[in-house]
């Protein structure tokens, strides 16, 4: 058992130097500005090619009669034009995740059925994207991505926060963005 420990840390010790610039720490900023708690792992796999998954969590209420508690994983292959983690990259992510939204009012009308009902449920999907990073110095960089994809939502609705039961179950197919990030990155080597 010993030996095979000692030789298991010595191929690790041997082999870590070829792992340069092979793992980042990830935070995105679209998140952070919907109060949404994340990280980011990404992983490179070879010369031009990286494994991302990235994770958020929301478990707040926003006050007494409004919610938007969530979670989501989306894991991402990309494929660097260049090198990885430099420049733009083209990816095919899948997603999933569950919500539960109560009496939200978003911008521009966009689902205003949120605004007088509560919405439980999952969703799951996958899509393309599209990115750039930019190097900031050894082990720091920004990137932006954009995606776009389908999304297969299973939802409950009821009428209202506190009250009454359900109304109904349903299931909705959702074509469009499934994507968006702004994100501070630190290289873990």
């Amino acid at each position: 058992m010993k030996k095979s420990l000692l030789i298991f840390i010595g191929i690790l010790m041997y082999t870590m130097p070829m792992f340069g610039q092979s793992v980042a720490i990830k935070n995105n900023l679209l998140y952070d500005a919907a109060l949404t708690p994340n990280i980011g792992l990404e992983f490179g796999i070879s010369p031009k090619s990286t494994i991302n998954v990235h994770a958020g969590y929301h478990p707040f209420e926003l006050g007494s009669d409004k919610q938007m508690k969530h979670w989501v994983v989306q894991p991402e292959y990309r494929y660097w034009l260049c090198d990885k983690f430099n420049g733009t990259f083209l990816g095919i992510h899948a997603h999933g995740g569950e919500f539960s939204i109560h009496n939200m009012k978003l911008p521009f009308g966009f689902l205003s059925q949120l605004e007088d009902h509560i919405y439980e449920g999952y969703f799951y999907g996958a899509g393309i994207s599209i990115g750039h990073q930019w190097i900031l110095s050894r082990k720091w960089s920004i990137e932006a991505t954009v995606g776009a994809g389908y999304a297969r939502i299973d939802a409950d609705k009821y009428p209202c926060v506190e009250c009454g039961k359900k109304i109904k179950s349903d299931s909705y197919n959702y074509f469009g963005p499934t994507k968006a990030s702004i994100s501070f990155i630190y290289f873990l080597r």
